[in-house]
């Protein structure tokens, strides 16, 4: 049942966006900023009653924020050289390459 509920949320969040990119482009760009993936995952972490795992998973999300940004720069770069949907994928390609270097740099620099 936990998982039900949790999935009802992001399909909300989903048709929210939906609806409100028919009346304008700004608050679909918006809707993802709210925290309702982060809000489920930390639900979920935060349901073994560990702190510290609570705290590392905050970190975790925190981390990814320029994978984020760099998804959404790759988008805009690309959408008047591709398809809409090619540069989605760009930004995904992108978003997955630093993503990669930011958790996986720290272990081959002897930091992690």
């Amino acid at each position: 049942m936990d998982v039900l509920w949790k999935g009802l949320i992001g399909g909300i969040v989903t048709a929210l966006i939906v609806l409100a990119s028919k009346r304008g482009n700004v608050l679909p760009g918006i809707l993802p900023l709210a925290p309702t993936f982060a809000i489920i995952a930390l639900l979920a972490v935060g349901s073994k009653g560990d702190a510290a795992g609570f705290r590392q998973a905050c970190l975790a999300g925190a981390k990814t924020i320029p994978a984020y940004l760099a998804f959404l720069g790759g988008c805009w770069l690309l959408v008047d050289k591709l398809d809409y949907r090619l540069a989605i994928a760009g930004g995904l390609a992108v978003w997955l390459v630093v993503a990669l270097v930011i958790f996986l740099a720290p272990r081959f620099l002897g930091g992690g």
